[in-house]
């Protein structure tokens, strides 16, 4: 893998479900973004510990460790007290939410997703950001 050889944003996606890593990539594959897809936030761990994504989508509920737990452990790094974070979850939990927002996540989207809205959280959230798009 060539991380960090040009300068196209980078998106990272942390879920359990291979059908929702095989949607973000699908419809980010015209996106001029460097997707990045984990199965698990262990597998995430050797990339983040080198790489700060400039967007990262994390599922909450996930068999090893949950994206809430993992989101608290991430935040006390100092290279992702900032990362930009938007939760997914197939179940919406008010606990959850609250969890969710007072670990800086900026959204929390219930799955499934279309394709038309990951793209457009995408196209937002980096022209937020001033990335080049």
């Amino acid at each position: 893998m060539d991380e960090g050889q040009d300068n196209s944003p980078i998106v990272v996606v942390i879920d359990d479900n291979t059908a929702v890593l095989k949607l973000f990539s699908k419809a980010t594959q015209d996106m001029d973004i460097e997707l990045k897809t984990f199965s698990s936030s262990y597998d995430s761990m050797s990339f983040l510990e080198e790489n700060k994504p400039d967007l990262m989508f994390l599922d909450i509920l996930m068999p090893e460790k949950d994206g809430l737990t993992f989101l608290q452990e991430l935040r006390a790094k100092p290279l992702h007290n900032l990362t930009s974070v938007i939760m997914i979850t197939s179940k919406d939990y008010a606990q959850d939410r609250t969890l969710a927002n007072e670990l800086g996540a900026l959204d929390f989207l219930p799955k499934p997703m279309p394709m038309k809205d990951i793209q457009d959280i995408i196209k937002q959230q980096l022209e937020e950001q001033n990335k080049v798009y």
